[in-house]
């Protein structure tokens, strides 16, 4: 029904309280069976609020459907690729690499990165977007850095691929990332400095453990620091598949340093000893550094996971790997591999 407009000193009849004025306000019930015993017979248009699930709904002609914006709402969990572990020393047998940082961490859904809160849901107009997975940095080749992780991204939001570990025989500060990589252990002085990570994506990695060169720092995590006893940092657990899964941990520093929860790779576990750990695939887990001729272990390759109504359908590009899931109205889509379009 059209909008009436009142005029100063027009009397105002029942029938227009009944029409203009009751269907053409929000109305507020205590819940569906109120709203049904009051309103019998509604009208198209007709907005209402319910107390009991503190929802906006409108009568579309047939049914009560709710208000939401234009578009499709995405929970996500967007995480980029790990730091490559950084190598050793050519020729001095204590200088050692660090570990490398896990990849940027954002999410709608139980926290993000730094362990800040989480970030607001996606809302995005019926179109097609391109989604990458980012993939893990490249482990130093003595004697050089970890390479950094790549980034991973879809619709407004982009993760930053983790930093590279520093090596004990060039660039020795680790490099800056979604969390950065640590510092390797040079000369018997842990006196390099650190590269903090990005706001809402990570944390930083550390410096060598208090001089001693046989121990790197480990790679910052998405939930902790690394730390100068060159373990990585931890990541951060989340729950947007339905049961909570911990990811984004940096890589151990070399000699012996642990991994850090949620995929990081343990360092190289002495000084003469070349075996560190690749981080995780799809967690963004940092990579382990490497000792002596070592060749920093490769960073984990990154993950994209999506909720949204299960009226949705999504179209996947064939350079995708994904899967889908169903539960309570919403679809799960975990992309775990590649580059190409998604549209809806």
């Amino acid at each position: 029904m059209p909008r009436k407009v009142f005029t100063a000193g027009e009397v105002l009849a029942a029938s227009d309280v009944n029409t203009y004025l009751m269907n053409q306000a929000v109305m507020t019930f205590a819940g569906t069976a109120a709203r049904g015993s009051a309103i019998p017979s509604p009208i198209e248009g007709m907005v209402t609020y319910l107390e009991d699930t503190n929802t906006f709904q409108f009568y579309n002609g047939t049914a009560y459907a709710p208000l939401k914006p234009a578009g499709v709402e995405f929970d996500f969990l967007i995480l980029a690729g790990g730091g490559g572990g950084g190598s050793g020393e050519a020729n001095v047998a204590g200088d050692t690499g660090a570990g490398g940082g896990a990849g940027g961490y954002r999410s709608s859904v139980t926290n993000t990165g730094g362990s800040a809160v989480a970030e607001s849901k996606m809302n995005l107009p019926a179109g097609s977007y391109t989604l990458k997975v980012g993939a893990g940095g490249a482990g130093g080749a003595n004697p050089n850095v970890g390479g950094n992780g790549s980034n991973s991204f879809f619709g407004t939001v982009n993760s930053i691929g983790g930093g590279g570990g520093g090596s004990g025989e060039q660039l020795v500060v680790g490099q800056a990332g979604g969390s950065s990589g640590g510092m390797a252990s040079f000369a018997g002085t842990s006196a390099f400095g650190q590269v903090n990570g990005l706001l809402g994506q990570g944390t930083r990695g550390n410096e060598s453990g208090g001089g001693q060169r046989i121990l790197a720092g480990g790679g910052g995590g998405a939930g902790a620091f690394g730390v100068t006893n060159a373990a990585g940092g931890n990541g951060l657990a989340n729950s947007i598949t339905g049961s909570s899964v911990t990811r984004g941990g940096g890589g151990g520093g070399a000699a012996g340093g642990a991994g850090g929860t949620g995929g990081g790779g343990a360092g190289a576990t002495t000084a003469g000893t070349n075996n560190p750990v690749a981080g995780t695939v799809n967690t963004g887990g940092g990579g382990g550094g490497a000792a002596r001729f070592g060749t920093g272990g490769a960073g984990g390759s990154g993950i994209v996971i999506l909720k949204y109504p299960d009226t949705v359908t999504l179209t996947i590009g064939a350079g995708l790997t994904s899967s889908t899931t169903t539960s309570g109205g919403f679809k799960i889509t975990s992309f775990t591999a590649g580059e190409d379009t998604v549209s809806f």
